[in-house]
């Protein structure tokens, strides 16, 4: 890996302000999914690595919850332009251990900056209030606190992005953090770890717990009674799991789990705007992405139209290695991924669907896939009811609003959804009947550090982003004074 600054990657976990082995001396190897090639062995951490971090954390959190508004939000300002400085050799980390472009990693370094800029001004406006007294010799006020100690835990799809969506608002709001990153990404994390320690982030505060053993630490981060917060991104099943877990401390829970975006497109649309957004919006990380298009819903009359349209422009993906500049489109993350997809992909086309195009592993091997478009495709198919997380195009035809609607809304996912038409009066109503907490209409980029990102249904607890973001990490306490 050809980087600048070479101690950015990071083969230990980041405890208590100190890179460390696992007391057992165990690694794991993280994979290039372009290659698979080993990048590195990184500290295989266990339950009892991630004890001593709790405990550190807890001791830390004692400290920085009295630090002001001020001097934690210098911090992370600081933390923003170190890793803006190493924007190029981050992006490389990143493209290495996951897959995308480059292009790609650096958009996406470029927003875990904005996220720590976001939450450093954040911190500073987390206001009480003055309430009515309830007699004339009495007071009451509403205070905002920092909850404690924070566990996190990251998915592999967005490795920078998610852990700062995280990190910078809990640490803004005066708590300490253990973080456990996916194993296939740790690299990633432990950089960010590396620079927030440069930035003078206080040993403690924020913590990197490195393992292959996910179910045992993530056991212990949701039973563990000092930790007074879970913050999660990834399987809706795991956030299930997680609910379960916290609910003997009754902690409380961010949840940003799977979605099922449709994206609808009615006879009015503009099909050239349309198709555009589709494509970008269906093969950004190789469809490895909660809000990336699930099932295309389109108009009858549009149908053909939209499917050859679509066949066309998917000839400009670039499949390749995200390393090289010309590549577009990378691998997905492992074996596991090209399984499920080719089991949907199998399953839709013995149940009626075909394929208009792709549909098979890449002729570049190892975890490449080729870009799929698949019609006819019914919404009681697997396909159309799971998550694929891959690069598959899904198109089925509806006639009526009101069957584009009932046919969006029937699964348990509520992410984000899209949607196409001119008209104003369906814009309204549109927005208002789908049952996502993320809703777009004739657009794909809309994702925004003001606005609140979550979802509904089982898509997920709590927001995050926007002006509440770091009050997520925050209790809220009512004082009574009497005798005034």
């Amino acid at each position: 890996m050809d980087l600048k600054n070479k101690l950015l990657l990071r083969q230990q976990a980041y405890l208590n302000g100190k890179w460390i082995n696992a007391d057992d001396g165990k690694t794991f190897p993280v994979i290039n999914p372009a290659t698979q090639k080993v990048i590195g062995k990184v500290a295989d951490l266990a339950v009892k690595e991630t004890k001593q971090a709790i405990e550190t954390a807890q001791q830390a959190f004692l400290k920085w919850r009295d630090q002001s508004p001020e001097q934690r939000s210098d911090i992370l300002t600081t933390w923003a332009q170190l890793i803006k400085d190493n924007l190029g050799d981050l992006a490389i980390i990143l493209t290495s251990e996951q897959g995308k472009p480059l292009a790609e990693a650096e958009g996406e370094i470029e927003a875990s900056v904005k996220n720590i800029e976001w939450s450093a001004e954040q911190s500073k406006r987390v206001y009480g209030e003055v309430i009515p007294p309830f007699a004339a010799d009495t007071r009451g006020l509403v205070i905002k606190q920092p909850i404690g100690v924070v566990g996190a835990v990251t998915p592999w799809n967005y490795p920078s992005g998610t852990v700062t969506h995280k990190i910078a608002p809990a640490i803004a709001a005066g708590c300490s953090v253990v973080l456990k990153p996916s194993k296939e990404t740790p690299y990633s994390a432990l950089a960010l770890a590396f620079l927030a320690e440069q930035a003078g982030l206080p040993p403690g505060v924020f913590n990197v717990i490195s393992s292959s053993q996910a179910e045992n630490v993530g056991k212990e981060l949701t039973e563990n009674p000092l930790v007074r917060k879970i913050s999660f991104t990834g399987s809706t099943e795991t956030g299930r799991l997680f609910m379960r877990q916290s609910a003997s401390t009754v902690k409380k829970i961010s949840l940003e789990l799977g979605g099922n975006a449709p994206f609808i497109v009615f006879k009015d649309a503009n099909l050239k705007v349309a198709i555009k957004d589709a494509l970008t919006r269906k093969f950004i990380n190789c469809g490895q992405v909660c809000i990336c298009v699930n099932r295309f819903l389109v108009h009858d009359s549009l149908y053909n139209d939209f499917i050859e349209q679509f066949k066309e422009a998917m000839d400009m993906i670039k499949v390749g290695n995200g390393i090289e500049q010309t590549t577009t489109m990378g691998p997905l993350i492992n074996t596991e991924a090209i399984v499920k997809v080719e089991t949907l992909i199998n399953d839709a086309v013995k149940n009626g669907a075909k394929i208009i195009k792709g549909g098979k592993r890449h002729s570049l091997g190892g975890f490449f896939f080729e870009p799929t478009l698949i019609k006819d495709v019914a919404p009681d198919m697997a396909i159309a009811k799971q998550e694929i997380f891959g690069p598959v195009a899904s198109v089925q035809s509806f006639s009526t609003l009101s069957e584009a609607v009932k046919i969006a809304n029937d699964t348990y996912y509520g992410l984000a959804s899209y949607f196409y038409t001119r008209d104003i009066s369906d814009i309204f109503r549109l927005t208002e009947q789908l049952e996502y907490g993320v809703v777009f209409a004739n657009c794909v980029q809309g994702i925004s550090l003001a606005a609140p990102f979550g979802g509904f249904k089982q898509s997920g607890i709590g927001r995050e982003g926007g002006k509440l973001c770091v009050e997520e990490f925050c209790e809220t306490k009512y004082i009574a004074i009497g005798g005034i």
